[in-house]
């Protein structure tokens, strides 16, 4: 009779430990809503670490949508719409000036260069930038780091982009393609994979790589309000992980793995093609090995905003930049 007592009570605990077990379950990921400036191959670790399931794996759940434009991105972080922002960097230190006292800080930077090419009407093996003298260009939203990064690299070949040629920023960024096409300028600047689309259908061709010829610039960046940084510590770090190793497994692994593993992003865009955009993005090396955004390419990325006319204050790199979560991600 003891015996079977004995059985009973042990039977009975093993049976609470089991229901405890599946009571608990798998723990709920969080959810993070993130506003991307575009949707562009341009941002391959991104997907990656989306597709490949390093978020899942950081016990995040990412809810993304297209802000068409750092300027909306901003608006959205400002408005507590959105979490996180990704867009340039810029955003960040024109919110600073402003002298808001709750105003996103960079915390993780993705790209190094600019990823945008420029498109013109017919093949220009040839193709030189003092060709554009005379020209009208569709280069995005004046204030924005596209529009600040092709005026830098006209200048740096020799032409005034206010007096050689026509910067025409009367046209949106999102629409700036349907108006190159429906015959609106000489040339526009356009992110992957939509160039090489035009390419490939005959509607354009490109001839030069923004990002090639103007160097690394801090180009587009992950920031969030302070409060939402200070609030969300372990959240923020989980993030950049995930980040970190979308950017490591791009670096290591080749164009056709990379397309094939960010396919999913991009269901309108064959995998041939995003081979093709991916290898051309490596090419420039347009991403970041890490998440970090160093002093030096910040002073960079203000020398441009200064020579565009968009900068009258320079912003000190510890306050609008907040590197301790890449770092500790790194360590």
């Amino acid at each position: 009779m003891k015996r079977m007592a004995t059985i009973f009570l042990a039977v009975l605990v093993a049976a609470a430990a089991l229901a405890g077990c599946a009571g608990a379950g798998p723990k709920p990921l969080e959810k993070v809503r993130v506003c991307e400036v575009t949707h562009s191959v341009f941002y391959a670790p991104q997907y990656a670490a989306i597709q490949l399931g390093f978020f899942q794996e950081e016990g995040i759940e990412i809810e993304l949508s297209n802000g068409q434009g750092a300027d909306k991105v901003m608006a959205a972080v400002l408005s507590d719409s959105m979490d996180i922002g990704f867009a340039g960097p810029e955003a960040a230190i024109y919110v600073y000036n402003e002298g808001k006292e709750d105003y996103p800080k960079v915390f993780a930077q993705l790209t190094q260069r600019d990823g945008s090419f420029l498109v013109a009407r017919q093949p220009d093996p040839d193709f030189s930038w003092q060709k554009l003298a005379g020209k009208h260009i569709l280069p995005g939203r004046k204030g924005g780091v596209p529009y600040m990064a092709l005026e830098y690299v006209i200048r740096q070949n020799g032409l005034d982009p206010a007096k050689d040629l026509l910067m025409d920023n009367s046209i949106q960024f999102a629409l700036m393609t349907g108006a190159f096409t429906g015959g609106t300028g000489d040339y526009v600047t356009i992110f992957e994979p939509t160039a090489s689309m035009l390419e490939a259908e005959g509607k354009g061709y490109i001839v030069a790589s923004v990002g090639e010829a103007a160097g690394e610039i801090p180009y587009t960046a992950y920031f969030a309000k302070k409060s939402y940084l200070e609030k969300n510590k372990d959240l923020v770090e989980r993030f950049t992980r995930a980040i970190y190793r979308g950017q490591q497994w791009v670096a290591e692994h080749t164009a056709e793995e990379v397309a094939k593993a960010i396919a999913p992003a991009f269901p309108d865009t064959g995998e041939e093609l995003l081979t093709v955009v991916v290898q051309r993005y490596k090419d420039i090396d347009a991403w970041n090995s890490d998440p970090v955004m160093s002093q030096e390419s910040f002073d960079l990325l203000q020398e441009v905003m200064t020579q565009a006319g968009e900068l009258s204050q320079r912003a000190p790199h510890g306050d609008v930049v907040d590197n301790s979560f890449a770092e500790k991600v790194m360590g």
